[in-house]
This record gives structure tokens, sequence and C-alpha cells, in this order.
């Protein structure tokens, strides 16, 4: 995958389109180590996910397949408990973009398919392109959907709808990703996609990293916690992240008719 950092953006490009984008071996340690270093650097404030090619990405890699058909050998239980150790770590490759400080965008285009579907679900906002489509692929090939599709789609659409696609594996196209609230926007090619991708990045980018951080944080808890421990921590939150440079900085550019400067996130310590 390619990385640029400009403006307070990263961009990562996924760039194998002969293969179809799809998910190698390495992809799996590549893409949380790619955004946990942006994160931990904090010189961007966004990022933004695309892919070179006629297909945002075909999930995952048959090589992935291979090399997991042939660690299925030897006693059961310990058998089944590598194997288990195995899909937590893939899950952890995309609960990456949920655990970083910065909101995710992704950008798409053509088919976005099996695990590229888990990827896309762990974002902050999804917009795609109109030839795009979404397929639970695993159920075709035999298998349940295990790295978060299932998990995180029922938050995104309706359950209803979720269980269709899930139980029949069939392509949701563009329209009806716009419509059931899969998707933010819906544009006509790749370009014009990027270019308005790229301008929400940067609306993103010009505010607060502080307080653009604590909305990705509360957004997440309060979609896995009841509205009373939600507000409880918005509460907890609030009593030490509110300080008034940001408040004052914002301020201050609004009278002044200015774009507003902002200090960026501290980077990781890397003292420890």
């Amino acid at each position: 995958m390619q990385v640029t950092i400009e403006n307070h953006i990263a961009h990562i490009q996924l760039n194998r389109p002969d293969a179809l984008n799809s998910m190698i071996p390495e992809f799996w340690s590549e893409l949380p180590a790619v955004v946990q270093k942006i994160d931990d650097e904090a010189e961007a404030r966004v990022i933004v996910i695309s892919a070179l090619g006629k297909h945002f990405s075909a999930g995952m890699d048959l090589s992935v397949f291979a090399s997991i058909a042939k660690s299925f050998q030897g006693e059961p239980a310990r058998r089944a408990e590598q194997f288990r150790r195995l899909v937590l770590e893939l899950q952890a490759s995309f609960s990456a973009l949920e655990h970083i400080r910065i909101p995710v965008l992704v950008a798409m285009q053509g088919g976005v398919i099996g695990g590229a579907v888990d990827m896309v679900s762990a974002a902050d906002c999804r917009y795609c392109t109109k030839d795009s489509f979404f397929t639970i692929k695993e159920t075709e090939l035999g298998m349940t959907a295990d790295v978060g599709t299932l998990q995180r789609l029922p938050h995104l659409i309706s359950q209803g709808l979720v269980r269709e696609l899930a139980y029949t594996g069939r392509n949701l196209h563009s329209d009806e990703a716009l419509a059931c609230g899969l998707v933010n926007q819906v544009f006509e090619d790749q370009a014009s996609m990027l270019s308005a991708v790229m301008a929400i990045a940067e609306n993103i980018a010009a505010n607060s990293p502080m307080a653009v951080s604590g909305c990705k944080e509360m957004l997440n808890y309060s979609r896995d916690h009841s509205v009373s421990d939600s507000l409880t921590y918005m509460a907890t939150w609030q009593s030490g992240m509110f300080q008034m440079p940001d408040i004052q900085e914002a301020m201050a550019a609004g009278k002044e008719q200015r774009v507003p400067k902002f200090t960026n996130l501290h980077k990781k310590n890397t003292g420890l």
C-alpha cells in the first residue's frame, strides 16, 4: 500500500490493481501497523483509504485461505485454539481503524467484496462510486464472515437487510447502499469521489483534533453502551478534556474571519 501525508491528511492507497487489491498475508499486518504509525506520529488528523484500479478490493487473497488450510492438522483442541488466535489477529487488523484517535474515511469503487466489507464497516465514513457493489462473499464460499462484517453492519444498516445480505451473498449496489445508509454519498466516478472525500477530510482536519478525537471516542463508546453509561462517560471525559485554548482559538478565528490554527495531538510517548 502507498501512504502519503499532506495538509494533515493521510492517504492510504491499496495498490495491487492487477490482483483486484486482494488482501495477501502481508496486508493483515501492514494495515494496522500503518494506521497505528500515523496515529502515533500525530501529524495527520484524518485518514482517507482508497484503491487503485477498477475494484476497491476482492477481499482476502486465496493465498491466505491456502495457508489456513495447511494449518488444519494435528490434535483437534490445539488446532482449534490456534485457529481462534488467528481469527482474533485478523479481526484486530480492522479494529485498528476504530481504535486510533483520528477518523477514517473510505472511498470505494467497483467491487467491495468479502474481507473488504469487513474493513470498510470499521471505518467512520464510507463513500462510493456509482458502479460500486458490496458482497458478503464468505457465505458463497461455505463459511461465515468472521472479521467484523456481522458485528458492525447491524449498527450501520437494518438487521433485516444485514441478514438478507449475509444469508444470500447477493450484491448490494450503490443506490441501495445509499438508501440504507451504508454510504454517505455516491459519485459518478473515482476522480470526483476522491476530490469530494478529500474536501471532507480537509474540513475535518481544519477542526480541533482534540474535539474530533473526542467525537470519535464518544460515538464508538455510545454504540456499544447504554445511553446512561455513555452520558456518564461523556461527563468524565469532559472533566479532563474540556480546556480553553482550542475554544479560545476557534472563537478568535471566527471573530477575525480567519482559519483557526490548532496544535496537533501529542505524538506517542516513546520514552517508556
